[in-house]
């Protein structure tokens, strides 16, 4: 990753989200702050997204992230009417939660690798972008640094259960990161959850699913974030083993509860990305 730069991803998430806003009706995921967020150093971007709208691709990866993110926030409302007062973005990108924080007593943790985060604070201040006092930044080079030590040097308290959003980034990792991070969690206090998502693995997807699967391997490969880390829901499962509820659904059960009766195309399409949330209990 470049100093100073976020990654790619980040940033096409993130104008995905806003594109939603604008182009979309009804709007499944509400989020006033995306639009601001990325400001007129995207804006030439984002109105080239109006002329994907008819491409089927494009409407489905839209309609996971925006999924994705309303799925997140839903379990993390549950969570916060149960008594949790503490959320944490693992990978926070530009994830715009904490600057419109409906949740009063919420405090927001956003952990991500320093040169993403001191991007995105930068494109914030631009943008005149008001950082709230619930929101703590925690910059975390894994490589360098341990998670623990960091969110606790910003006042997570390791006593209380939180929330956890793990979202976009296990595709990224190395099993052996993966279960880094997963065994500081399994240590969470009763009432903690998570919410991630993940991809099949390639060899249970269709024929044309997996060609799909080749092409944007290829694709993020040449970005420099290829995919590494693929599961099926059993084998999740077992991995999140202290995790006592597990809440694991695809595209069916996703376009069912949020894109049903849409007539503009928006949906999941294939079978390929799930999302869970698991609990401690």
């Amino acid at each position: 990753m470049d100093e100073g730069t976020p990654s790619r991803t980040a940033i096409r998430v993130a104008l995905r989200r806003a594109a939603h806003q604008l182009y979309d009706s009804p709007v499944v995921f509400t989020d006033p702050v995306a639009v601001p967020l990325l400001g007129a150093e995207f804006r030439e971007e984002l109105e080239r997204t109006r002329f994907k709208l008819e491409k089927p691709h494009s409407l489905g990866m839209r309609a996971f992230l925006v999924a994705r993110s309303r799925f997140a926030e839903d379990h993390l409302a549950t969570a916060y009417a149960s008594g949790v007062r503490q959320y944490v973005l693992l990978g926070a990108g530009l994830d715009t939660f904490a600057y419109r924080n409906p949740h009063p007593g919420l405090r927001v943790f956003e952990v991500d690798h320093p040169s993403t985060q001191a991007w995105k604070r930068g494109l914030i201040a631009r943008n005149g972008i008001t950082v709230p006092d619930s929101l703590r930044y925690v910059p975390v080079n894994f490589e360098q640094q341990s998670l623990e030590t960091e969110l606790a040097a910003a006042g997570f308290d390791s006593t209380q259960p939180a929330v956890f959003a793990w979202l976009g980034v296990v595709p990224y990792l190395t099993l052996e990161a993966f279960r880094r991070t997963v065994a500081y969690l399994d240590a969470r206090p009763v009432g903690s959850a998570l919410v991630m998502d993940y991809f099949l693995r390639t060899e249970a997807l269709p024929s044309v699913e997996q060609l799909e699967r080749a092409s944007l391997s290829a694709r993020v490969a040449l970005a420099g974030e290829p995919f590494q880390l693929f599961f099926l829901p059993e084998d999740l499962a077992e991995e999140l083993g202290a995790f006592s509820r597990i809440e694991d659904v695809g595209s069916a059960e996703l376009n069912g509860r949020y894109f049903a009766y849409r007539s503009d195309g928006l949906k999941m399409r294939g079978h390929s990305a799930r999302i869970v949330c698991a609990w401690r209990s």
